[in-house]
């Protein structure tokens, strides 16, 4: 059985703990969390130990996988934690990949670890797509559109607004760029014409609502570039009708081989955005772990690992039923 531990136990964290424990091949011994762990109980029931203490579980563990935010945790977890164990993340910030990367990479070979980063569904799975299509259909042009789904940064974006009490934001394709690319017109798109932002806000008694919708259309990075719809709700259909973190999204390569047109397309829909996450992540601890005990140190990506090295099957079960 692979061992594995979680790091932190928000939303994805309580998905990767379903994940690993469906799984025919895995146990979880562990759970790490910066809170007092005698204040924290777990559905698994497993212990939950301070991550100060970490150390103390070295040669329990095979792979721990990494729940906290991208922004300020994992550039400073992941590579420490990767000093002492097998290590996944799903660092998310696209354009400090390459240098998170070096980061971890340093680390796990000095170590003598394996680390994976930037594994889930976009990076991740999406990156994947976008690989193998680009490969297949080298004339052409790759579309990704996101949604509709929950953005949990720019939802936090808007509470943090004065006058919010609530708030959560949706990313929604347009329509129009779908079909447009389904066609095989290969449009230009800007970012305004790809995908618009709709957002439900419950508002401090007495807050100004203009104000909040001005300061939500104009915000630098999130929203000035964008069509943006802003809704005030109660908190009751607040309650109602937003308590779920739904998302999904399509990779598109419309091409061309010769002078026929050609389409590849990949889409998710998902119910729960941190729960089929933490599936992903546990997919590829298997495969942290694999590689580990086959000697492999130092940090890899979804592009250096073989489907294989994912599944719980067999060489001989993957040829007889999957290939």
């Amino acid at each position: 059985m692979i061992r594995i531990a979680i790091a932190g136990y928000g939303n994805l964290g309580k998905g990767v703990e379903k994940a690993v424990c469906a799984a025919p091949d895995m146990e979880l011994v562990c759970v790490f969390t910066r809170r007092d762990p005698s204040a924290l109980k777990v559905a698994s029931g497993v212990p939950v130990a301070s991550t100060a203490d970490m150390k103390d579980w070295q040669g329990k563990i095979d792979v721990v996988v990494l729940c906290g935010g991208s922004a300020t945790d994992l550039p400073k977890q992941t590579p420490e934690i990767a000093s002492m164990f097998s290590v996944i993340d799903s660092f998310d910030t696209h354009a400090d990949i390459p240098k998170h990367f070096a980061a971890v990479d340093a680390a796990a070979k000095a170590a003598g670890t394996t680390a994976m980063i930037s594994v889930g569904w976009d990076p991740g799975l999406f990156s994947l797509n976008r690989v193998y299509a680009e490969s297949v259909l080298p004339q052409g042009k790759t579309y990704t559109f996101w949604g509709k789904g929950v953005s949990q940064g720019h939802s936090d974006a808007i509470r943090r607004i004065k006058g919010v009490k609530r708030g959560i934001q949706y990313t929604v394709p347009v329509p129009e760029a779908v079909e447009s690319v389904r066609r095989g017109d290969e449009p230009e798109l800007t970012t305004r014409q790809k995908h618009t932002r709709v957002c439900y806000v419950v508002a401090e008694e007495g807050a100004d609502k203009a104000a909040i919708e001005t300061a939500i259309k104009t915000m630098p990075k999130y929203f000035d570039e964008y069509d943006t719809t802003v809704s005030f709700i109660d908190e009751e259909t607040f309650d109602r009708e937003h308590n779920t973190l739904p998302h999904g999204g399509f990779v598109m390569r419309s091409g061309r081989t010769g002078d026929t047109k050609q389409l590849i397309e990949y889409n998710l829909t998902l119910g729960s955005n941190p729960e089929f996450t933490g599936s992903v992540l546990t997919a590829y601890a298997r495969a942290a772990a694999r590689l580990h005990a086959e000697g492999e140190t130092g940090c890899r990506t979804v592009f250096d690992i073989a489907p294989k090295y994912l599944s719980p099957l067999s060489d001989d079960e993957l040829r007889a039923h999957m290939l």
